[in-house]
């Protein structure tokens, strides 16, 4: 039979949607508030579905997303996901058909990046992305970590940790996940829906995935200004003798001192009942284990490529930065799907960059996914040219790169999507 690739429609969409819940082996039919939902957060423009014989075969879906870079300014970003293919129609060159076209959209429209967040490592550098954010989550053990309970309620400094709702993390939350996102490369933006669902004041998606209330806490400075927040959840987990063995996992934790971080941290461990805490997906160099007496208190349980990335203009991505140093580089870019391709001269500073085509002998020659990779400063220059990625054709480029890329913190994006 035929297969038909098309933009989906709102008849449809209830079809895909049920592709896509069988791609992420979520079985079952959405029922019609769910569509319903899911229909008023979707534009349908960018929804694409291979259809056979009438039945949804494979899924992609892109949507507007801002994306914050080195130097605190955002750009424009193609975010991918709901990507599916029936274990049925492999191999058939469907997903690459469907980017070809979502990519050449996103250009058109004057998207400067493409993000995602691969379920498998294999599957996208050969679509010209590379994993530009990595994550790490820790496991605590509370009765380790050398906290004395009488200073749980005291934070350094005159702040304070208040319990507050779904209202108050809505009202605080989008002030201080933006400033967070001025200082952090990797973040990327939430629409108000997003603090809707993750608040519980909107339907949740499919059944699977009912909406269990969590825990809120705000922490306040001195002054009385909020600059942390903390949305957790806990398990009723008993051990012999009637001991409690609960587990706090940490959903959400923005702060945006040092100071607030750790005395988030510290009430979480604090709090009643509680002998281990998860602490969901963090930034590989977080401050975590190092903000407790005892670091091995926190051990590390997920390492991860996080966030992938691909440049789809790549003066204006490479503009859109600063630079650890002054440096001029020509960089000779290979993409295979022509979208990054091209010899460009960068010119950077400490104060941004300025980012054109040029006919000159090149520094450094690399693909597209190693140039994603390199964009938000978490990979070394170095790196890449001694592993065979990255080809250093003037001495001394890769160490020039590498002080002009490399970023003090590491990018870290919290969120999937």
């Amino acid at each position: 039979m035929s297969l038909d690739i098309r933009t989906v429609t709102a008849s449809a969409y209830p079809d895909w949607l049920r592709a896509v819940q069988n791609g992420f082996l979520t079985a079952g039919s959405p029922d019609e508030e769910h569509v319903a939902e899911r229909l008023a957060d979707t534009d349908l423009s960018r929804v694409q579905g291979v259809f056979e014989a009438g039945r949804c075969v494979a899924t992609f879906r892109s949507f507007a997303q801002e994306l914050t870079v080195v130097g605190g300014a955002t750009v424009a970003s193609d975010a991918i996901t709901g990507v599916t293919v029936a274990p049925t129609h492999r191999r058939r060159g469907l997903l690459s058909r469907m980017m070809a076209t979502d990519l050449a959209a996103a250009r058109e429209r004057g998207e400067v990046v493409a993000t995602l967040i691969a379920a498998e490592y294999p599957i996208y550098g050969r679509y010209g992305f590379g994993p530009a954010a990595w994550t790490a989550e820790w496991e605590v053990s509370v009765h380790r970590a050398g906290l004395d309970p009488r200073r749980s309620g005291q934070p350094e400094g005159g702040g304070r940790v208040e319990l507050v709702d779904g209202a108050d993390v809505r009202k605080y939350g989008p002030e201080l996940h933006a400033r967070l996102a001025a200082r952090r490369p990797g973040i990327v933006s939430r629409s108000e829906r997003w603090w809707k669902l993750h608040t519980g004041a909107a339907a949740t998606y499919p059944a699977h995935d009912k909406w269990t209330e969590p825990f809120y806490a705000i922490h306040r400075d001195a002054d009385g200004e909020v600059d942390g927040l903390l949305v957790y959840g806990t398990d009723d987990r008993w051990g012999d003798a009637n001991q409690p063995l609960n587990t706090a996992t940490v959903r959400d934790l923005i702060a945006l001192t040092p100071a607030a971080e750790r005395a988030l941290w510290h009430f979480l461990c604090s709090v009643d009942w509680v002998t281990t805490v998860r602490s969901g997906y963090r930034a590989p160099d977080d401050l975590l284990p190092l903000l407790l007496p005892d670091p091995r208190a926190a051990r590390p349980v997920t390492y991860s490529d996080w966030l992938w990335l691909r440049l789809l203009d790549v003066p204006r991505a490479l503009e859109a930065r600063t630079y650890g140093s002054e440096a001029s580089l020509v960089l000779d870019v290979r993409d295979g799907g022509g979208v990054a391709e091209g010899r460009f001269l960068l010119d950077a500073s400490a104060a941004g960059a300025r980012c054109t085509p040029t006919t000159r002998s090149a520094d450094l020659a690399l693909g597209a996914g190693e140039l994603a990779a390199l964009y938000l400063g978490d990979e070394s220059v170095r790196r890449l040219v001694d592993l065979g990625r990255v080809e250093e054709l003037r001495s001394g480029a890769a160490a020039r790169a590498d002080a002009a890329f490399r970023t003090g913190r590491r990018p870290w994006c919290p969120d999937i999507f």
